[in-house]
């Protein structure tokens, strides 16, 4: 699989990652251990995952295959700490919430250090510098290699990435932003993506393939199996059930069809090559979704059918975003 440069960092990851969300809750230790030695033997080597992921057992149990699977040295273990199960405060950036995190967080993988440690999100409540100086002290203290933020909006980002530029002291500058990025969510070209390409920061998109909607296993109805006839997770499929929606999904599968491919690699091809982007993270039940999502390695769009998705998924970006003196 091929490798790029996790932003201006040295760090090189594979161009797409494999993610944890489910692992040690829906994902059972056999059906990851089957997923991790897939990916790896396919020359995969970013993880994503998080101290939140199933309560902390997604950690655990990558920790548990890590070495009896896969040597540690050949992965690039990425994980956030910042959100909390707490419905008053969702999330707490605070030093000390986030350094104990990370402390817990090594305990469960079993490593003393993380290659990426990324915030999860941003935290109106406490003072940004105070999150920064999380991520300084984890660099120093070598528990982590390199750091990144998640679900930062623009002006959050790059108020972060500015600071940790800035002269005056030691600062761990951020390699990366993690945000949602499909076509069916393409909010991030707003304002996150480009002030992500300003300052050099790597985009990982999480749910590339728009919720599982962007398949095409939604088209007709809602598959017992899938997250969409689970009462937890409807919801968070439902926003990609609309008429908007569907003339994507009807897009990506027209374009499948006449590439002999599968509208998951379409789709997953789409959101790889976009500029900015470093590697679209995925998760899979099982390896044999895996191995779907990674049979997109020998894919690529063609300019025409690019262009043509780009312009029925276009989001609608006016003022401030387009020259007001048109308007």
């Amino acid at each position: 699989m091929e490798q790029r440069h996790l932003g201006r960092t040295g760090l090189r990851v594979s161009r797409i990652g494999l993610g944890t969300l489910t692992w040690g809750r829906d994902t059972e230790e056999h059906d990851a251990a089957d997923q991790l030695k897939a990916f790896w033997e396919a020359g995969g080597t970013l993880i994503d995952t998080a101290d939140v992921y199933g309560g902390g057992e997604a950690e655990y149990l990558l920790g548990r295959l890590v070495e009896r699977l896969v040597p540690r040295r050949d992965l690039v273990i990425a994980t956030k700490a910042g959100s909390v199960p707490d419905p008053d405060r969702r999330v707490d950036g605070s030093r000390g919430h986030l350094l104990a995190a990370l402390d817990a967080s090594l305990a469960r993988l079993g490593t003393d250090y993380v290659d990426l440690w990324q915030v999860h999100a941003f935290d109106p409540d406490t003072p940004l510098e105070e999150t920064l100086q999380a991520l300084d002290i984890a660099v120093a203290s070598g528990r982590a290699r390199y750091v990144g933020v998640s679900n930062f909006c623009g002006w959050q980002l790059a108020k972060a990435a500015t600071w940790q530029l800035a002269p005056g002291g030691a600062r761990a500058r951020l390699a990366s932003t993690q945000m949602e990025y499909s076509l069916l969510q393409r909010g991030v070209e707003r304002e996150v993506l480009p002030a992500a390409r300003d300052l050099g920061l790597g985009l990982l998109p999480s749910s590339p393939l728009g919720r599982g909607v962007l398949t095409g296993k939604y088209r007709h109805a809602t598959p017992s199996d899938s997250r969409g006839a689970s009462d937890r997770l409807a919801p968070f499929v439902e926003p990609y059930l609309d008429d908007s929606a569907t003339r994507i999904v009807d897009a990506v599968i027209t374009a499948a069809d006449g590439l002999a491919a599968t509208p998951l690699q379409v789709a997953l091809a789409w959101v790889r090559d976009r500029p900015g982007v470093v590697a679209p993270v995925v998760g899979a039940r099982n390896a044999q979704q895996l191995a779907a999502a990674l049979s997109v390695e020998t894919l690529s769009l063609p300019d025409e059918i690019r262009r043509a998705l780009d312009d029925v998924s276009a989001p609608v970006h006016r003022y401030p975003d387009q020259d007001w003196s048109t308007l």
